[in-house]
């Protein structure tokens, strides 16, 4: 199945994945949806009975106030199982939406369980899959907290550049971001203006290109020491899990 892709070679790239384990993700019965940008993938207090995986796109989970000011707190790419802890949480305290047009799959929480019941190996990585997105998030408010807006920035477009890249969606130092300065300001806790100087700045250095939705890394090792970003959060090596 083409469009599991991505998520298979997320897991291959962690871990040796047999011909039998590949067959079961690819096996697994699912319902496909094509969203346009801004609808919802899973709807914050929902109690879902399946799991989402983004097949194309961008998608973000977001934290929306009563007074309708927003916090992304995560971006989503193809080959990432949005909510895969609803599994086991059952009760969705955020909502996931998409950022661009996508194309998802929902996987029945049944389903997963007999995929894990048959390979408990792949159970394991399904479970690392959310613990990097908890690592990720550590990432992430340390970022919010502690670095400056320009290496705040820098360190994103680090971390977006290698998840891309190890699902084949970047290469040459090069991707496309078809998000809207809005949606970043979201993701990144400024305002708009703040975004736009911040982006100004970090051309300035340059180390980054960005032109309409393709960023370009002139100079990814300069990038990262700006930022002080380290890949070792995103867990991109095989080692048996």
């Amino acid at each position: 199945m083409p469009k599991l892709q991505p998520l298979v070679r997320s897991l291959a790239l962690r871990d040796e994945l047999a011909s039998e384990e590949r067959a079961l993700v690819e096996g697994m019965t699912m319902r496909r949806r094509v969203l346009r940008k801004g609808e919802e993938l899973v709807a914050q207090n929902s109690q879902p009975s399946e799991s989402c995986i983004v097949l194309s796109g961008f998608t973000a989970r977001e934290v929306v106030l009563a007074d309708g000011k927003r916090q992304i707190t995560a971006l989503h790419i193809a080959g990432d199982f949005v909510d895969l802890h609803a599994f086991l949480l059952k009760l969705m305290d955020h909502s996931v939406v998409a950022l661009t047009d996508c194309e998802v799959a929902y996987v029945p929480h049944r389903e997963l369980l007999r995929v894990i019941e048959q390979s408990p190996h792949l159970g394991r990585l399904f479970w690392l899959s959310t613990v990097i997105d908890g690592a990720i998030q550590r990432a992430w408010i340390t970022s919010s907290g502690r670095r400056a807006a320009t290496a705040h920035l820098g360190h994103l477009i680090c971390e977006l550049y290698l998840r891309l890249h190890a699902v084949d969606l970047a290469r040459d130092g090069s991707f496309a971001f078809p998000v809207a300065q809005t949606e970043l300001a979201d993701a990144l806790g400024f305002s708009l203006v703040h975004v736009n100087r911040t982006l100004q700045e970090l051309r300035a250095t340059g180390f980054v290109r960005w032109k309409g939705s393709t960023v370009a890394i002139v100079d990814f090792d300069g990038l990262a020491a700006l930022s002080q970003f380290d890949p070792n959060y995103l867990n991109l090596v095989k080692l048996p899990r």
